[in-house]
């Protein structure tokens, strides 16, 4: 019997001219679609008769067939691990010899084969596809990273100019870069322009500020339109991107406002995709086929126009086991199974946006215990690494793995801390409620999964300068990838004022 999975969905139509004389049948006018039937070739949207503005439920039939519809998953191998020993282990290396080998400060260690076993699975994972995998930057904007990235063959996402300078400046081939953002500049769309990337539509304005870029760099844009779906992705609401509430994409009644404007601009721009981003961490990929069957219909009505789409963008997002807890999450061939019929059925070439993903897994940030203390009803381990460097358990209540390089002393009580840093502030935490051995003054302390959104939103409060970040190479060695900030750096910031 088909389970079936409600999702908020929204989709009435406002009236808008005919796409077409043809008669068409809509998918709004069904109670659900199921997915767990065979799609007709060219199934359709009505754009051309007004709706009763009334929100509908869409529910999708997820597994009528367990075989076929339920992904098949394993986990991705983990860089660190612990050995009989009790010492931290990072491709092979203790964590604690790489400590005692570098600067006496917070700092992130990565490992480079583990990025590249993660870009590897996403690569097979799309075998058979015609395919771009593009990179978040904003996941994590180290310079090496990137270049070895772009090394494997990966693309790049973009949502701000200087993304797309350092996009640029790591050797990104322009055709595989796609930039997206709902605030994108004159200048930078400019800057988009004259170097060819993939540029998304996001709203009128940002349409107006990419016909005005293409006529400033006496350039054609290839585009794509970033409709807002209205699929639920059941995360927290702070990385939930695909609503009808989010600040991203356009609403989907106001699709044709957007075709007519861009056939309005046929030496500016030329449509040649759709995007869709529904959130980040989500560990259900049937979510991702919820949207692509709306996203491929859409595109069915854009083609019924003339236009030549040849790209379906189904963004990024995929979760990752941040518990630590051994739970089976779905891996990139899980994501892709999902909408790989549908893809396959429109002949698109598939893009995809992996950020954390690709990167979050490779990188621990590493610090040592100032001391322990207790206020009586609560005990604290005091770190040198803080919110400043971390910021993610603060802003988002996200829970992040934490665990000691070395083994504690035999005698080391067990008991609950709340894993905070020195930052004047109450939400400077790292970890609360964890149960750890009492460690030594000067102990080594990792907080796992850090490398997406961590160094990347790291700052300077407290006047806590960003840390270094190192890696592990291949051959086990260790490199320094970035220099951490000094003080004498910020006094920079003010020199011949």
């Amino acid at each position: 019997m088909a389970a079936t999975h409600p999702l908020s969905h929204s989709t009435t139509l406002a009236k808008t001219p005919n796409l077409s004389s043809k008669s068409k049948t809509s998918i709004l006018s069904k109670p659900y679609i199921s997915f767990s039937k065979p799609l007709s070739p060219k199934p359709s949207v009505t754009f051309n008769k007004p709706l009763t503005p009334k929100p509908l439920i869409l529910q999708a039939a997820v597994s009528q067939n367990a075989a076929t519809l339920e992904p098949q998953t394993s986990k991705f191998d983990h860089c660190f691990s612990k050995k009989d020993d009790g010492y931290l282990y990072i491709e092979g290396q203790k964590v604690h010899d790489v400590m005692e080998s570098v600067e006496k400060r917070p700092f992130y260690l990565y490992s480079k084969p583990q990025i590249t076993r993660n870009v590897e699975a996403y690569k097979d994972a799309l075998v058979g596809l015609r395919s771009i995998i593009g990179y978040a930057i904003k996941a994590n904007n180290n310079l090496k990273i990137l270049e070895h990235l772009r090394g494997l063959g990966c693309g790049a996402v973009l949502v701000s100019g200087n993304e797309l300078r350092l996009a640029l400046a790591a050797g990104f081939d322009p055709t595989k870069c796609i930039f997206n953002g709902n605030g994108k500049t004159l200048d930078d769309l400019v800057v988009a322009a004259e170097s060819g990337v993939f540029v998304n539509i996001d709203s009128e304005f940002d349409l107006d500020n990419i016909v005005s870029a293409a006529k400033i760099a006496g350039k054609r844009v290839n585009v794509l339109l970033r409709i807002n779906p209205d699929v639920d992705p059941q995360v927290h609401p702070y990385v939930a991107t695909g609503n009808k509430n989010s600040k991203f994409g356009i609403r989907n009644e106001k699709l044709q406002w957007f075709l007519d404007a861009v056939k309005a601009h046929p030496q500016e721009l030329k449509l040649v995709g759709a995007h869709c981003h529904l959130g980040s961490t989500i560990t259900k990929v049937d979510i991702f086929r919820d949207a692509a069957v709306l996203m491929v219909e859409y595109i069915d009505q854009i083609r019924d126009q003339g236009f030549e789409i040849s790209y379906l963008n189904i963004g990024g997002g995929l979760g990752i086991d941040y518990y630590h807890t051994g739970a089976v999450l779905p891996t990139p061939r899980d994501l892709i199974d999902t909408v790989r019929e549908l893809v396959l059925s429109r002949d698109l070439n598939l893009i995809i946006e992996p950020g954390r993903s690709l990167i979050a897994n490779t990188c621990c940030l590493v610090n040592r215990v100032t001391g322990v203390k207790t206020n009586g009803t609560k005990n604290f381990i005091v770190i040198d690494g803080s919110m400043a460097e971390l910021i993610r358990p603060s802003l988002y209540d996200a829970y992040q793995h934490i665990e000691l390089v070395s083994p504690a002393p035999s005698d080391a009580e067990l008991a609950t801390f709340d894993v905070v840093g020195p930052v004047c502030e109450s939400a400077d935490f790292l970890g609360k409620e964890r149960k750890l051995p009492t460690p030594q003054r000067g102990a080594g302390l990792v907080v796992h999964d850090a490398g997406a959104y961590c160094m990347s939103m790291a700052s300077t409060y407290n006047l806590k300068m960003r840390p270094p970040e190192y890696w592990v190479e291949e051959d086990g060695s260790v490199a320094k990838i970035r220099h951490g900030e000094t003080f004498e750096d910020h006094i920079r910031y003010f020199s011949g004022l």
